[in-house]
């Protein structure tokens, strides 16, 4: 649910990043971050094991327009993919506005894909969503590797919904703005219909 700040006149939205561990969730926003125009992008908080995983979240406000006279704002979030931070993930959902869902591509990965998405469907009926009502979109990460599964099949078992998804390479930023703006603008729409 979007926060309003009436004295700052701003709108704040939150996007969450959900995946497996590695899958490159945090590899996104990095990106994002590097990609941006400084006056357009807050700080860029990442918490990290010794092993570089996300341990709790990155946080990353973006500016994107503004909807009668109010700025919006983005706060972009990843969730720790492993499973020992159940927790972690269930307090980043709460407040969503939209969720990116990040799919490994490899093979040997679909298992974790699968088990993260329905873990997402738990996680969020836990905070009082549902996947079907929430602004919702796919990237399918990770396509220059070799031994990954097409994208047909990855669309077949993960995009039961039918969302529109993307194809991504987030080293290279293949696939991520338009992951991203996908998502904003879904959540835009949703703001307007009740502003």
């Amino acid at each position: 649910m979007s926060f309003i700040n009436y004295s700052s006149r701003e709108i704040n939205c939150k996007i969450v990043y959900y995946g497996p561990g590695l899958c490159g969730k945090t590899t996104n926003l990095q990106y994002i971050y590097r990609r941006t125009n400084p006056e357009q992008k807050g700080k860029l908080i990442s918490l990290a094991t010794e092993s570089e995983r996300t341990l709790f979240f990155d946080f990353l406000p973006l500016a994107l327009g503004d909807i009668k006279g109010f700025r919006v704002r983005f706060h972009l979030y990843t969730v720790p993919g492993q499973v020992f931070y159940a927790a972690s993930r269930k307090l980043i959902l709460k407040g969503v506005d939209g969720v990116v869902f990040v799919a490994d591509s490899q093979l040997e990965r679909m298992e974790s894909n699968m088990e993260s998405l329905e873990d997402l469907k738990i996680n969020l009926a836990e905070q009082g969503y549902e996947l079907e009502k929430l602004p919702y979109t796919i990237q399918y990460n990770k396509r220059d590797l070799p031994n990954i599964v097409p994208v047909e099949e990855m669309d077949k078992l993960l995009n039961i919904r039918r969302v529109t998804w993307f194809e991504g390479v987030a080293v290279t930023g293949k696939g991520v703005f338009e992951t991203l703006k996908a998502v904003a603008r879904q959540v835009l729409f949703e703001l307007k219909k009740h502003y």
